[in-house]
């Protein structure tokens, strides 16, 4: 392990009395495929406990600051804040990606495999703080590195509503019609299947997405068609 954990510790100004926690933090489970008799476990367990831990900071913060605000509106916000783009964004940020500990093959892995690695460590990174620092520790860690700066992007730009449901309020709103979401092609093995969906307004196509589910694509679909201006 060529990891120097004191360089991340400086960096967020928080220092574990027990390193060990904050190194399996970083701990990936193919690390260990290829580093049996590495010392610690992977990071799994403290992903569990860091989720938790998420949730409970980011709900009791929005339901502090959004006093008029229904429980559907703060489930929302709450979802944009904490879905694996947020945080994975967050992990990166704070330079994560410098300390995982991870497999070959993983270290050659970008796109979604390893935004879904940075999300998990992120939690796991929770976690770990929990256990040797304390709720309100982790209270100050999520508020400052995720919740101070992603909420007002996330209210300006609406993104605690899905696209698939702004593009439906906006249909509905300018020419009373429900969008309807048709596979136009399916590729792939059965394994590895990429779908092409396309958003329809009656029987116009507005915009086509792609993805390697069905809901992927039809929400890249509606995301392209918000951007259109006529349609």
């Amino acid at each position: 392990m060529s990891k120097n954990f004191n360089n991340l510790e400086k960096k967020l100004n928080i220092f574990f009395n027990n390193q060990d926690l904050l190194t399996q933090a970083f701990c990936h489970r193919s690390y260990l495929n290829e580093n049996p008799n590495f010392c610690l476990d992977h990071n799994e367990r403290l992903e569990f406990l860091g989720d938790a831990v998420l949730e409970l900071v980011t709900t009791e913060f929005l339901f502090k600051k959004f006093a008029k605000k229904a429980e559907g509106e703060m489930t929302g916000i709450r979802a944009a804040l904490v879905n694996s783009g947020s945080i994975a964004e967050a992990s990166k940020n704070l330079g994560f990606n410098d300390f995982l500990l991870l497999s070959q093959g993983e270290e050659r892995e970008q796109g979604k495999a390893r935004t879904s690695i940075l999300a998990d460590t992120f939690e796991a990174f929770i976690g770990a703080l929990y256990l040797d620092k304390g709720y309100e520790a982790c209270k100050k860690f999520i508020i400052e590195n995720l919740v101070d700066k992603k909420i007002a992007e996330i209210l300006e730009k609406r993104l605690d509503k899905d696209p698939k449901s702004l593009f439906q309020e906006k249909a509905q709103e300018e020419i009373f019609i429900t969008p309807d979401y048709r596979v136009l092609e399916e590729k792939g093995p059965d394994h590895r299947k990429n779908f092409i969906v396309g958003v329809f307004v009656g029987e116009k196509l507005i915009a086509k997405g792609e993805g390697s589910s069905k809901h992927e694509a039809e929400v890249k679909a509606a995301e392209k068609a918000l951007i259109k201006k006529n349609w």
